[in-house]
């Protein structure tokens, strides 16, 4: 059976921590302070088993405003809330915060829970009838209630079933996707070492995992992250082989020391996510963005990062996080400030990738193309205004790649491609090779990583960004659309003529030389007086006008047809002084002649002396 975690929620000294504790029978409040003053400061930590015989976890938060940052850090991961209001006290100011913080998080199954039923007069009907009122219209509207008393036990067993009946409607975790553990807890154990806590939304850990550690010090983070191992796992103070979602997570890591590791940091699957530190966002609630401070804290997960906000009207931003972290389209992420009304409001990312917004105009433009895009992400969108991206980038970023593809959208290995990049980099490359014919006549074309350069420049692409470009398997598509092929390597215009420009009647002129004395090769000082060096050569030959033999020998390419006949006359088999003869040329064409001739199977060597015709 799945297990789930539970957080709570609700002002300070509203009987958070007493319910937990009368729920599975065990003190959340951790540290001697908390104990002392009768006030919960930091996270604490507890678990059950409900009737239906589901495991529980809860994640008990502070209430007080000032430690909002740590209720935050124990919201965050969690996908299912207990909201508490005491009867006798009713809603209260953080009463609002932590209900605009579950609505900025998206939080939207829970229970609500009616404390300290036993000290109001009306049993708390006020209270719940306030607390139905202020949270109407977030995602808690609907939620059940529950009233109950802690020190008399009323309602405690009834909160139990409540709780069953709701988790098993929550929506479903996905065991198959990748792990993205944000860590709320990091501490050593002796002979151990590293350990780490956080709540397991999503993914599977088991013990020998390699994992990526994403954190706050330093460069890893950009510099992709630190590799650990699994060297165990813990829930409930108990060993496990398989954890899977949603549960909380106690992790034994190897290949990292403590120094460094905190609250914020994230194990997430190796390759899986991308560590960002600027994404355009969209308010879900609270505060128009055109609004809120230019400097906020960013709440992700377990992690609060100052950011820098850039509005782009009231309803998006773009946010300039001051360390990457592991996020995705369609995340929810809650803005605070510093001043009375501490939770600013939630956004959701639409981009990880954003463009640069470097021209007079690109912000509103950019602006009216944010309120356009789907929240959940857009393969199609994101392939078009990059004209090509990796299916695997994609899928690391949030967004899903539809089979079939959108019309639009096609496939190069790896790559998604846009119909309308390919005609962009189509016409750009049709026009620089055929530039490359005009400037040089005797050129073979462009070669393929040139191709490739020409692309990654070409500005008629919708947008450039941070992607990486194509390899050669795009080419497999812009070819085709630009009427162009490979020869040899190299990519030419097939409608071209392609001639000899300037040497064109030097060329003439060793072939009516040539014709004359099939076998008597001009010398290098002939071929240097005549101008034809070796590009003008290797172009002649390409076109077939001139057969080229080692040791800079150059003859017709009838050449070979007419010494067989030469040769054929011969007694057989016959030596290379007699082919020489019957040829009427030197040794130094003779040779590499009769090679070509026994490499084209028209002649064999008999011994090391002699070769004959094969007939």
């Amino acid at each position: 059976m799945i297990e789930r975690v539970v957080a709570t929620a609700g002002h300070v000294d509203h009987g958070k921590s007493t319910l937990v504790r009368a729920l599975t029978g065990i003190e959340t409040d951790r540290w001697e302070e908390e104990r002392r003053r009768g006030l919960t400061i930091d996270l604490g930590f507890a678990w059950t088993r409900l009737p239906s015989g589901r495991e529980v976890s809860f994640v008990d938060v502070p209430g007080h405003e000032r430690f909002l940052g740590n209720m935050l850090a124990g919201l965050g991961p969690a996908p299912v809330v207990c909201f508490v209001v005491a009867a006798d006290e009713g809603w209260q100011a953080q009463s609002d915060d932590h209900r605009d913080a579950l609505a900025a998080l998206g939080i939207a199954t829970g229970v609500l829970v009616i404390t300290r039923a036993d000290l109001a007069e009306d049993g708390g009907r006020a209270a719940l009838a306030r607390a139905r009122t202020e949270l109407a219209g977030t995602g808690l509207a609907g939620a059940p209630a529950v009233t109950v008393s802690a020190r008399t036990g009323q309602g405690i067993d009834e909160l139990r079933t409540v709780l069953d009946d709701v988790l098993e409607h929550a929506p479903e975790p996905r065991a198959d996707a990748p792990v993205r553990l944000w860590i709320d807890r990091a501490f050593s154990i002796s002979g151990a070492g590293t350990v780490v806590t956080g709540t397991l939304a999503t993914g599977t850990l088991h013990p020998g995992d390699r994992l990526t550690l994403l954190g706050a010090q330093g460069d890893a983070a950009r510099d992709g992250g630190a590799q650990v191992l699994v060297r165990g796992l813990q829930s409930r103070e108990e060993s496990a082989r398989e954890l899977g979602p949603v549960c909380r997570a106690a992790v034994n890591l190897r290949g990292t020391d403590l120094e460094g590791i905190g609250r914020g940091d994230a194990l997430v699957t190796p390759g899986a996510f991308e560590a960002v530190d600027l994404v355009d966002v969209r308010r879900t609630t609270g505060e128009a963005l055109d609004e809120v401070p230019r400097e906020v804290t960013v709440h992700a997960g377990t992690a609060a990062v100052p950011a820098r906000v850039r509005d782009l009207g009231p309803q998006h931003a773009r946010l300039a996080l001051e360390r990457p972290l592991p996020l995705r389209v369609g995340d929810r992420m809650l803005l605070r400030g510093s001043g009375e009304h501490a939770v600013l409001g939630g956004v959701q990312i639409l981009d990880v990738d954003p463009p640069a917004l470097t021209r007079r105009g690109t912000g509103k433009r950019r602006s009216t193309e944010l309120g356009t895009m789907d929240p959940h992400g857009d393969a199609a969108h994101e392939t078009a205004r990059r004209g090509a991206i990796r299916a695997d980038l994609l899928a690391r970023r949030g967004i899903a790649v539809p089979d079939p593809l959108p019309s639009g959208i096609l496939r190069a290995g790896e790559w998604l491609v846009a119909e309308q990049a390919i005609t962009a980099w189509a016409r750009a490359l049709r026009k620089a090779v055929r530039a490359e014919h005009e400037r040089d006549a005797l050129s073979a074309g462009i070669t393929r990583g040139a191709a490739l350069d020409l692309l990654a420049r070409d500005g008629t692409v919708p947008e450039r960004s941070a992607s990486p470009m194509p390899d050669a398997s795009l080419l497999s598509l812009v070819l085709p659309a630009a009427g162009l092929a490979t020869q040899g390597g190299r990519i030419v215009d097939p409608a071209h003529a392609v001639g000899l420009g300037a040497a064109e009647a030097q060329v003439a002129a060793l072939e009516e030389r040539l014709r004359a004395h099939p076998f008597r090769a001009p010398e290098a000082d002939d071929l240097a007086a005549l101008h034809l060096g070796a590009r003008e050569l290797a172009a002649a030959a390409k076109q077939g006008r001139l057969l080229r033999l080692p040791d800079g020998v150059v003859l017709l390419p009838t050449a070979p047809a007419l010494a067989m006949r030469e040769l054929a006359r011969l007694e057989q088999p016959f030596t290379a002084s007699a082919a020489r003869r019957a040829l009427g040329t030197t040794r130094r064409v003779a040779i590499p002649l009769l090679e070509h001739l026994d490499a084209r199977g028209w002649t064999r060597r008999v011994d090391g002396s002699s070769r004959e015709v094969v007939r």
